[in-house]
């Protein structure tokens, strides 16, 4: 359980998005021997296959860059800036965002 705890500190890594998105639905007692049970697997596969352990890629849904760039243009806004421009090339579906010049 502490190398699940300790796992769940790490600032942007594949098992503490796992964590976050369990705790919210079975507490984070359950979350965490959730996590702990991942870690478990994970060791597993890596003994058995013996290849080094190579943690899943994490992508950004559009979902979460949408709710981000809302979140970016409130602070905006809370400070006293002008966003009227940023929002209306949003609406617009011309704002540029990372995942567009991937395509």
């Amino acid at each position: 359980m502490e190398c699940a705890w300790g796992a769940t500190r790490k600032k942007d890594g594949f098992l503490k998005r796992k964590y976050e998105s369990l705790v919210g639905r079975r507490g984070k007692k359950k979350a965490l021997v959730a996590v702990g049970h991942k870690i478990i697997v994970a060791v597993y596969h890596v003994i058995h296959k013996k290849e080094a352990y190579k943690e899943p890629q994490l992508h950004e849904t559009p979902k979460k860059q949408n709710k981000r760039i809302r979140n970016y243009l409130n602070r905006l806004k809370e400070l006293g800036v002008e966003t009227g421009f940023l929002e209306q090339k949003i609406q617009e579906g011309r704002f540029f965002t990372e995942q567009q010049a991937r395509v």
